[in-house]
């Protein structure tokens, strides 16, 4: 066996005063001048940013309340303004996935300069990413996250163009510092959030242990992650708020937000980057949806790895004679049933996407450079068009 493997630097805080270990990380690094990133919903008076501003005292330089879905490149623009404006030399993002990924964009375009475009990686001709070296030094990052986001610990940043168009910017300087998992803050999300987010971890483990680039390591990581969300997962409507529950989840998403920084992604994040900002339902939701179909499309490539599965979901080893053994595996069984029974919409025309978006979803899920990590080559449009028939 041969493999590298390569671990980025982790200090992680989690529990009920967690967010008391904030200011601590701030002056290990001499910070003096910290500006939080969030949305309009956390940052409401009496919300998780008086939480933050409260332990930061001093410390806090100031706000960007200005964070939306999907990450904008307009409030990346106005994020790095913010920082400038303030004389930052700290950026804390506090909230999901989207609040992470724009505090760290707008630290690149604070320090780059110039256009979040030409920022971006590129699909280069012969199919390979070029990724821009964005040599200036960043503003260290600290997260506090509210939600189960593998955002928490990595280095890419994928915001959106006025047009829709993914730009996917990566940079390792803007890998957090520190990761504050802090009950009271978990307590802010509301529940789908929460489903959503840990429902998109879960489609990244599996698709990180079905990758051909994973390793021991990467695949003890993915395993557990998996296992915790199948297990801490709560049905639609459960209303469960329960701190340790929410806490399991984010620690599951850390775990696999690593796992994949060694595996990689797949055709289900690649589906659920084209769809979700087209539909009505978060990015989770439509990749849960679709997970199923890619597994299936994969198996012919992936089918002796997928014993990883087998031993991360509940009820795999009892259907192991079950399904057509050319078409399905017990394991992608189990994980059907599973997201079954957690009250997702039955396919992809409960999300809002119209049949008439399949030609540019076909057409942006070409240009996204997770595609050619997926472990079955995708040969042509009409693959991808008999996916999303499938999933619909």
């Amino acid at each position: 066996m041969t493999f590298q493997h390569h671990s980025a630097e982790l200090r992680l805080h989690c529990g009920d005063d967690a967010l008391a270990a904030l200011p601590r990380e701030l002056d290990r690094l001499g910070c003096r001048r910290a500006v939080v990133f969030c949305g309009t919903t956390l940052s409401r008076p009496g919300g998780a940013l008086d939480l933050v501003a409260k332990v930061l005292g001093e410390r806090m330089a100031g706000a960007y309340r200005g964070v939306q879905g999907h990450s904008p490149v307009g409030s990346v623009e106005e994020g790095a303004a913010c920082l400038a404006d303030t004389q930052a030399d700290a950026v804390v993002a506090l909230g999901g996935g989207s609040a992470i990924v724009t505090a760290r964009a707008a630290g690149i375009l604070a320090a780059e300069g110039g256009r979040v475009e030409d920022l971006a990686s590129r699909i280069a001709s012969g199919g390979r990413t070029h990724s821009p070296r964005l040599e200036k030094p960043k503003l260290p990052q600290f997260v506090l996250p509210t939600t189960p986001t593998t955002a928490c610990v990595k280095a890419g940043s994928a915001v959106h163009g006025g047009d829709g168009e993914r730009l996917a910017l990566f940079d390792p300087k803007t890998r957090a510092k520190a990761v504050v998992i802090d009950h009271a803050l978990l307590a802010t999300a509301s529940e789908p959030l929460v489903r959503a987010a840990a429902l998109n971890a879960l489609a990244m483990a599996v698709e990180g242990l079905e990758s051909e680039s994973s390793d021991p390591l990467s695949d003890a990581l993915l395993i557990h992650a998996l296992r915790l969300l199948a297990q801490h997962l709560p049905p639609e409507g459960d209303g469960a708020q329960d701190p340790q529950r929410r806490a399991q989840l984010v620690l599951a998403a850390v775990m696999c937000g690593r796992g994949t920084d060694q595996a990689g992604g797949g055709l289900a994040s690649v589906l659920g980057h084209a769809i979700g900002h087209r539909s009505h339902v978060p990015n989770g939701i439509v990749n849960a949806i679709v997970l199923p179909h890619t597994l299936r499309f994969n198996l012919p490539a992936t089918r002796e790895r997928l014993w990883k599965l087998r031993a991360s979901l509940p009820g795999a080893d009892a259907a192991a004679d079950a399904g057509d053994a050319q078409h399905s595996h017990p394991a992608i069984d189990a994980l059907d049933n599973l997201l079954r029974g957690l009250g997702l919409p039955a396919g992809l025309r409960d999300t809002g996407l119209r049949r008439e978006d399949f030609d540019v979803v076909v057409k942006d899920a070409g240009a996204d450079h997770f595609l050619r990590r997926n472990p079955r080559r995708v040969e042509s449009d009409a693959q991808l068009h008999a996916l999303l028939d499938a999933a619909w």
